[in-house]
């Protein structure tokens, strides 16, 4: 398949950049098997973030509040970006509910529906999917009184679930933490080990590959020590669930599991996260998936070849002098 791309010449826009680096150089490795000519270009609301440094061309883009499906359809056409892969949960409403328009246009967007993103966005409607259809998911309310446990978890109903998260809290300091939130929502805290499940889900609604790994050193909510492990009845659950909510493209579930090797889904991440490319190196070809999926070819199963070893990752801050 590289060799029937490799006269197309063609951009990719990953947007939201910030100080993602190891996104933005996987990004470039399958831009660079794909097409004979290709940047990866970089979009940003701010100029000043570390991820320009690492991209071909830089993007200052308007905030996503003040960006307009036709500005960005005309910087794409005019920058020749074929495909965009958006990273940030805020951004991710915008892109799906304009990616008609702009697939119209010739331009491929790796998101999944403008409903399935506002099912992962909203962890209590989250909570009433799976638990309606009998998942292991953890009990979320939006009042506190629904729930009886020792201790809560208090954190953001809407977007990125470490954002001033409460873990562990005692129900009047669990009240307290809550009034200092737009719109809390609750949940029982559970002693477990937290597991990431990264996979990706085709055009044609049927996951491609899943690759699991253990969350072993937290840092502000992002994974600083990956590793990937096997865990068969994990990943089909996981499999079914993104089947079932419709998912496209790439796609992070966060699970709890208890000492007694019970499942406790937390959430569902709709787009590639910041220890993602773990997965990559274990055989998960997201990005690279996704530009052929761009260009009209389908993906099958025969293309995930799962690592017969297992990987770690650690990520760390490195100087670059220029």
């Amino acid at each position: 398949m590289t060799s029937l791309l490799s006269e197309i010449n063609s951009n990719v826009l990953v947007t939201s950049i910030s100080k993602k680096v190891p996104l933005i150089k996987a990004v470039k490795k399958a831009v660079k098997r794909c097409y004979k000519k290709g940047k990866v270009i970089g979009g940003d609301c701010s100029n000043n973030i570390i991820g320009r440094y690492f991209v071909d061309d830089f993007w200052l883009m308007p905030q996503t509040e003040q960006l307009d499906t036709e500005s960005l359809i005309n910087y794409c056409k005019q920058n020749k970006v074929k495909a965009i892969i958006p990273t940030r949960d805020g951004e991710l409403p915008f892109f799906a509910a304009n990616a008609n328009i702009l697939n119209e246009n010739g331009i491929s967007i790796m998101i999944s529906s403008y409903s399935t993103v506002q099912r992962c966005l909203d962890k209590l409607l989250f909570f009433e999917v799976l638990n309606n259809i009998n998942y292991p998911v953890i009990p979320t309310v939006a009042n506190i009184e629904e729930l009886s446990c020792e201790s809560y978890v208090v954190k953001e109903r809407y977007g990125a679930g470490s954002q001033n998260i409460a873990l562990n809290y005692l129900k009047q300091d669990a009240i307290k933490h809550a009034s200092l939130l737009d719109s809390p929502i609750f949940q029982p805290f559970i002693n477990g080990r937290e597991v990431s499940v990264d996979l990706y889900v085709g055009k044609d609604g049927m996951c491609k590959g899943v690759v699991a790994r253990t969350r072993e050193l937290v840092v502000n909510g992002e994974s600083q020590i990956t590793r990937t492990i096997r865990n068969e009845k994990l990943e089909i659950m996981c499999i079914k669930i993104a089947e079932h909510l419709g998912i496209y493209g790439h796609a992070i579930f966060q699970v709890l599991i208890d000492d007694q090797d019970n499942y406790h889904i937390i959430e569902c991440n709709n787009r590639f996260g910041g220890a993602s490319s773990l997965g990559l190196t274990a055989g998960l070809d997201s990005l690279y998936w996704f530009l052929l999926e761009s260009n009209g070819y389908s993906i099958g199963p025969e293309l995930f070849i799962r690592s017969t070893e297992e990987k770690t990752q650690v990520r760390y801050a490195e100087d670059l002098i220029f």
